[in-house]
């Protein structure tokens, strides 16, 4: 089989699998709506607290409220896509502990489709809701002279966000298969990733600046191509055109997690559980 089958019979399991915990989510709708309005409101916790910093400052790190909304927007919007569809992969290292992860190696679909979409959870579009909406809010409040270009950056930001935390939780996933019990670490660049982005660059030293721009590319899931829609000078040097590299990061960081996929099942040896 081809990668372009391979990759239409991944994306055939995926759906089969998510489609099922739909199913099953939707029985109970009362519940379901109750955990997405639950999660919604828990997570936009984290909005409320950068409010009542700024309800004592007029501007974090020299960013407005609007502009720390902005980018507060794009990272949990793009974060909450990912976690939508790969979420799941955290809970590899468990299942390697526990022996289950065995068994998803024995069934004819492939290994990261039925992961990712083990129990699919349909509330986690709270997130994204929650984060779309301050993104509306920050859109209609910044002061930007917008362009033609920068409004196509709007969405492109959230579609290269979503591909660049897949990418870490994919590789995330890998490192679990060699570490066994690692989800923290995972947790590490996904969950603190996106809390990390929703706060401008200046306030930052600039060595974790660089780091996160050239070592684990999450800068360029809103802070990059955002500091250039809004005007804002990046703390680390770059040429202009990387204000538009989102794209080009998330495949490279695609295709890395990828091989480091591969590379890990190919490694794999069963606990014999």
């Amino acid at each position: 089989m081809g990668e372009r089958g391979a990759l239409a019979e991944g994306v055939r399991a995926y759906r089969l699998i998510a489609g099922m915990w739909v199913r099953s989510s939707m029985t109970y709708r009362a519940s379901f709506a109750v955990t997405v309005f639950g999660n919604l409101t828990v997570t936009g916790l984290d909005f409320v607290g950068i409010l009542l910093m700024f309800s004592q400052v007029d501007s974090l790190g020299g960013w407005s409220l609007p502009e720390v909304a902005f980018l507060y927007g794009l990272s949990v919007t793009s974060f909450g896509i990912a976690d939508l569809l790969l979420g799941s992969m955290e809970t590899v290292g468990s299942r390697i502990r526990d022996g289950s992860f065995d068994t998803l190696l024995v069934r004819p679909a492939p290994v990261l489709a039925q992961v990712g979409a083990d129990r699919f959870a349909l509330r986690r579009l709270g997130r994204i809701t929650q984060g779309a909406v301050v993104l509306g809010w920050a859109l209609v409040s910044v002061d930007v002279d917008w362009t033609a270009a920068k409004v196509l950056l709007v969405p492109v930001m959230v579609i290269s966000g979503a591909a660049i935390f897949s990418a870490v939780f994919v590789a995330g996933a890998a490192f679990q298969i060699f570490a066994q019990d690692a989800a923290e670490v995972q947790n590490a660049f996904t969950y603190g990733g996106t809390t990390l982005l929703q706060y401008p660059p200046s306030v930052f030293g600039k060595d974790l600046v660089r780091g996160v721009t050239f070592m684990v590319p999450l800068a360029f899931v809103n802070w990059v191509p955002a500091a250039h829609v809004l005007g804002r000078p990046y703390p680390v040097a770059l040429p202009g055109w990387t204000a538009y590299a989102s794209p080009l990061v998330a495949l490279a960081c695609g295709a890395l997690a990828g091989l480091a996929w591969r590379t890990g099942l190919r490694s794999y040896r069963s606990t014999g559980s």
